[in-house]
């Protein structure tokens, strides 16, 4: 049995107000990952990615984020995983960071589409060597023998495709557009601030929410 109920934590680090954040969540959002990147967090990029499958389940893991642009949030993964799978049967999906040391959080929900095949190649390309050949070589979330059936299916990838791998059709990149963005800071005898910004047919909107 763990017993949890001492592990507390005072949260004093800053606060959130309305009047200091920027009436564009992903302008705030740059603002606090830089914070992240400067206070020198390992993984600032990492998220968790939260799907429901046809069914119904939800399903989360973590993944990387590997840009912010037209409006969206861009990660890349292969399209027949578990996840992939997940988001063709529901394209609704929420993300996480979890910026600990800085005493904060961000929320995201929001609808998945998959970027196009260009920036998708384009992605592919800045990979290491190596993760382009593992991209080939996955099966990602099958069930394998054993991890030497793995490394066999790496290696035929490296031996067939050399120092120039093509991108697998079955690998890319997703862009979550999202419709409500919250900023969450600790605070104090757990009087949370907590943001969040709402997309309206006029833009975005601010709300503050209870802790």
């Amino acid at each position: 049995m763990l017993n949890l109920a001492d592990i507390r934590q005072e949260y004093m680090h800053a606060g959130l107000d309305e009047s200091d954040a920027l009436g564009d969540p992903l302008a705030q959002f740059a603002v606090w990952f830089d914070d992240a990147v400067k206070a020198q967090l390992p993984l600032p990029n990492a998220m968790s990615l939260a799907t429901i499958s046809a069914g119904g389940k939800p399903a989360s893991r973590l993944v990387l984020l590997k840009g912010v642009d037209h409006g969206g949030f861009v990660f890349y993964t292969n399209y027949e995983s578990r996840k992939g799978r997940e988001i063709s049967a529901n394209s609704h999906a929420a993300l996480l960071f979890g910026w600990l040391a800085l005493e904060r959080q961000v929320r995201i929900e929001g609808t998945l589409t998959r970027v196009s095949a260009q920036e998708s190649d384009d992605y592919f390309a800045t990979r290491p060597l190596g993760s382009r050949h593992a991209a080939i070589a996955s099966p990602q979330s099958d069930t394998i023998a054993n991890r030497a059936v793995l490394e066999a299916r790496y290696d035929e990838a490296a031996r067939n495709h050399g120092d120039v791998p093509p991108r697998p059709a079955h690998w890319g990149g997703y862009r979550l557009m999202p419709d409500t963005i919250e900023f969450w800071q600790g605070r104090a005898n757990r009087l949370h601030d907590r943001l969040l910004f709402s997309k309206t047919a006029q833009g975005w909107c601010i709300s503050r929410l209870a802790p």
